[in-house]
């Protein structure tokens, strides 16, 4: 049975490197099944995908930037105990693959620095982390933005929205995680900002039409609710 999903590969690669990502994308789909909040295999594939196409565009070493996307989400805190069982599960897998070591630290470098976490910027080290990064930011954003949001929202029982509570201005990393917050806030506290923290060319005008769309979305949604719309 055929997918109707695009293939993240936009070119060939050596191939022990395309037995890698055949490896990576078995042990990441594995993973991912346990996952239904918006984190779930679906959103790798669409990531790795625009790591591809971003990293043809901008002249990035296509197997890192796809390799690293593939496995984007395996140590995150959100979907392990700790960050650091999640690194943990990383690097075992990590260590059953014939990777280069500078190709190694490379992947990880990248995991390591592109998550959000509460606005907190990580300096990135390399054409290969933008474009990773950029493409895991553009699936928060848009239409698959709005819909993985409530997705998540969902999972975790958080309220759609709450007028008396406002989107929090500042935050750590751990109030980032932990704080009540409502979903359309989040919207504020995260998805709006997104679009300037972009890093490469394409991925910054893709960004701006994602988010003029979710812009539009927030206001029909306060418009609804509180039943002023024209």
């Amino acid at each position: 049975m055929t997918s109707d999903r695009p293939h993240s590969s936009k070119r060939s690669h050596h191939p022990v490197n395309e037995s890698i990502l055949r490896a990576a994308r078995a042990f990441v789909q594995e993973d991912a099944s346990r996952h239904s909040d918006g984190h779930d295999w679906t959103h790798i594939e669409r990531v790795t995908a625009l790591a591809a196409r971003l990293a043809h565009d901008e002249g990035a070493d296509p197997f890192i930037c796809e390799l690293a996307a593939l496995l984007h989400d395996v140590p995150d805190e959100k979907l392990n105990d700790s960050l650091e069982a999640g690194m943990a599960k990383l690097h075992a897998w990590l260590d059953t693959q014939p990777l280069a070591p500078a190709t190694r630290d490379a992947v990880l470098n990248i995991i390591s620095t592109i998550s959000y976490a509460g606005g907190q910027v990580a300096a990135l080290s390399s054409l290969e982390a933008q474009v990773v990064q950029d493409a895991d930011r553009l699936d928060a954003l848009g239409a698959i933005g709005i819909a993985r949001t409530f997705a998540f929202a969902g999972a975790r029982g958080r309220e759609m929205y709450d007028p008396s509570l406002p989107p929090r201005e500042q935050m750590t990393r751990e109030q980032y995680r932990n704080e009540r917050s409502t979903t359309i806030n989040h919207f504020y506290e995260k998805l709006f900002k997104l679009k300037d923290l972009m890093n490469t060319s394409r991925g910054k005008e893709l960004a701006r039409q994602r988010h003029d769309y979710m812009v539009r979305f927030v206001e029909q949604f306060k418009n609804e609710w509180q039943g002023t719309e024209q």
